[in-house]
């Protein structure tokens, strides 16, 4: 009966790891692409082109 090696372990998280990414990266791909956001998004990405209103 053999015990955990490092090796195993290590092989494990890496691909763990590179699989738990993997699915975050799609997912925030999924929704940054989702047509439904996409007014929110062209709102906020004209946020600095606008003047400041504190002034007035």
């Amino acid at each position: 009966m053999t015990g955990l090696v490092y090796e195993d372990v290590a092989r494990f998280a890496q691909q763990g790891g590179t699989i738990y990414f993997g699915l975050v990266f799609a997912a925030g791909l999924i929704y940054a692409l989702w047509p439904h956001h996409k007014e929110d998004f062209d709102r906020l990405a004209q946020l600095p082109l606008e003047e400041d209103r504190d002034d007035v």
